[in-house]
């Protein structure tokens, strides 16, 4: 719940308040979310997130912030953690997050999440986490046998982000809804226990964009990770790379501008151009209809150079002062400890933590 005093609760309830410079209309629904800084964003995290949390800023009380804490399950250099976690608060920013509007914080500056998931973990049981398919990929492709606490206990963290925040719905992919459902279920054992404290949250996983494919094997998710760079498209490329990394995505040899899950490759970009362009994929399909994929491919190459751009010149010039993301950032932090605090209170209180 958004805390206000006691007067403030029983002035006019749709009326918009202004809490630590971020201005919310009370009875607004709350929203989080979050990204783990574990490289340089790609078109992937304009397309299947921070595109989304531009529209639900307007309509939600959202809390995003840097999963700094989820990025050590596995092993980071910490120059290059910094470097990436200050690169991606200014990515935020650049896309269109307004912190005057939502609340942008890192996560390890806010111990409240470390402590409620701490708490969890006690609600929770180890079959559940052993179950977690992630858990099972990310320790299948471990570099050895001896996987990290951290990265088995994953969820847990997840659901301590989501449930510190009070959080009606997250906006996850298909791949974290059994990340969801866990919260849920804690959410309901909890509840029974102690009563009504935690609240239920509900997923939005988007129908597009969620899930962006490689540009050279769209059979699989398109990753910063991936070992051919041009399976995917950087924040950090120069506009002439992106067009040629367009240019060569791999379709088929169909020729028409479709979606069909038959033909990944073509519906990937499909779908790339319908989020992009905030048009339906049927209204694509119509505009190209009997269009060769040049034509389309250059079309979705310019497009992509006219949204990264602009975001590239606002992240340099960001970067470039520190001390404003310094100064966010420390006020930012203060205002979500101070806002999660009393509802962390009443958790151990039901808990029956002195």
């Amino acid at each position: 719940m958004f805390h206000l005093d006691e007067k403030q609760l029983y002035l006019s309830f749709w009326r918009v308040v202004t809490y630590a410079g971020i201005h919310y209309t009370q009875g607004m629904k709350s929203l989080v979310s979050g990204i783990q800084p574990s490289g340089v964003p790609t078109i992937g995290h304009i397309l299947g997130t921070v595109k989304n949390w531009r529209h639900y800023q307007e309509s939600y009380r959202c809390h995003f912030f840097i999963a700094d804490l989820h990025a050590i399950t596995v092993q980071q250099d910490p120059a290059v953690l910094r470097a990436n976690s200050l690169k991606l608060l200014a990515f935020f920013l650049a896309s269109g997050v307004d912190p005057k509007k939502s609340s942008v914080t890192i996560q390890s500056h806010v111990p409240q999440h470390a402590e409620l998931s701490w708490l969890l973990s006690c609600f929770t049981h180890l079959g559940e986490l052993s179950r977690m398919t992630q858990f099972k990929d990310k320790s299948a492709s471990h570099s050895t046998k001896a996987e990290p606490f951290g990265l088995f206990a994953y969820p847990v963290l997840m659901a301590a982000d989501i449930l510190l925040h009070e959080a009606d719905f997250v906006p996850v992919g298909a791949d974290q809804k059994q990340h969801i459902e866990l919260t849920r279920d804690l959410v309901i054992r909890f509840n029974h226990r102690y009563g009504e404290v935690l609240k239920m949250p509900e997923p939005i996983i988007p129908e597009f964009g969620a899930r962006v494919r490689s540009l050279q094997d769209p059979t699989k998710k398109m990753s910063k990770s991936d070992s051919n760079a041009q399976g995917y498209i950087s924040i950090d490329d120069a506009p002439e790379v992106i067009v040629k990394k367009i240019k060569k995505a791999v379709t088929d040899s169909v020729g028409v501008v479709a979606y069909d899950n038959e033909r990944p490759g073509i519906s990937s970009l499909v779908e790339m151009y319908s989020v992009l362009t905030d048009q339906s994929v049927d209204a694509v399909e119509v505009a190209y209809q009997g269009v060769g994929y040049g034509k389309f491919k250059k079309d979705l190459a310019d497009v992509l150079v006219s949204i990264i751009e602009p975001i590239q010149i606002e992240m340099k010039r960001l970067l470039g002062d520190e001390d404003y993301l310094d100064s966010l950032m420390s006020a930012q932090s203060r205002l979500v400890i101070s806002r999660t605090a009393p509802y962390l209170r009443k958790i151990k209180d039901a808990i029956g933590l002195l």
